[in-house]
């Protein structure tokens, strides 16, 4: 009779997982139904959605809160999935960015050994970080507004890693346990402000509204294969633009997040953006940048896309 069960349950969720203390195979995401948002789980990567706030009162609305609850509350989403109900119909969701409230939101520069190879510019020996605000966090479909301070818009393809536990100085064999999930990034850079004005800070030009559509989903890391064997790509209009690897990484999570928490406590959901590969448009020759009415798809294999137009 239990296997039975297991069975049925395994072929109405084939994405999902027996609950473990150890291991958890979920595609988180936050949603807007009926006027309301709440946390759910996708049956697939574009595919329904099981409510587990409706499966359970318990369990927190809002991302980061989800994330502060940590295990019991990880476990508490996974027992709604196994139970195989409170699905929705995708057509019947509205898709917001998986976080938006992150307390930081890090990025990495110059961190793909071939996006280092375009420039000839020699490997960073320790990570280099900027920062956004989360002014920038933009949800899955809506608009890159382009501004006026701006004639210089690019775009870049990123892997972003979701903080699920606080820490300080954490050692990279220990890294991963404190790393929720992964999702895609376009971190949206206006050049003119991030590489010829305002003294070289690259805040400004880093950071304008809507510069940080994320999703579609918080992928848990036991669902990949390989966080960092994954294909990342960008299309714009439908060409690719940028097509690298995700081992291209100069420094992967495990040293990302050793090196930031040496400096700042790494706190649950904050979003870490791990940098681009090559193919951006202001190293092309000659630039390429977008405009209005631009369509920008933002991929990484086994996570998902994202598409956003300039407005």
């Amino acid at each position: 009779m239990l296997r039975s069960f297991l069975r049925l349950r395994s072929a109405r969720f084939p994405c999902f997982s027996v609950p473990s203390r150890f291991r958890h195979n979920m595609r988180l995401i936050q949603f807007v139904e009926g006027g309301k948002q709440r946390v759910g789980v996708e049956t697939s990567d574009g595919g329904d959605v099981v409510d587990v706030c409706a499966g359970d009162n318990s369990i927190s609305t809002d991302m980061r809160s989800f994330l502060e609850g940590g295990e019991e509350m990880i476990n508490k989403a996974q027992g709604v999935v196994n139970n195989g109900q409170h699905v929705l119909k995708r057509a019947d969701i509205r898709l917001k960015a998986p976080i938006h409230n992150p307390n930081k939101i890090i990025c990495i520069g110059m961190n793909y050994v071939d996006h280092c190879t375009e420039q000839n510019y020699p490997l960073p020996k320790e990570p280099i970080l900027f920062s956004k605000f989360n002014n920038a966090i933009a949800d899955p479909g809506a608009p890159i507004i382009y501004p006026d301070e701006t004639e210089q818009l690019d775009f870049e393809v990123e892997l972003a890693f979701i903080i699920g536990k606080t820490g300080k100085k954490i050692k990279e064999s220990e890294a991963m346990e404190y790393v929720a999930g992964f999702t895609v990034v376009h971190d949206v850079s206006a050049r003119d402000w991030q590489l010829k004005k305002n003294g070289g800070q690259w805040l400004i030009g880093k950071t304008f509204d809507s510069f940080c559509p994320i999703g579609p989903a918080i992928v848990t890391k036991d669902s990949l294969s390989d966080p960092h064997k994954l294909g990342i790509r960008c299309r714009v209009n439908g060409e690719t633009m940028q097509n690298s690897s995700t081992e291209n990484l100069v420094f992967k999570t495990e040293a990302l997040v050793s090196f930031i928490s040496r400096f700042v406590t790494l706190t649950p959901g904050d979003v870490v953006i791990t940098g681009t590969p090559p193919g951006v448009g202001c190293f092309r020759k000659p630039p390429l940048y977008l405009k209005r009415g631009d369509v920008v798809e933002c991929e990484i294999d086994e996570i998902g896309c994202i598409s956003n137009t300039v407005q």
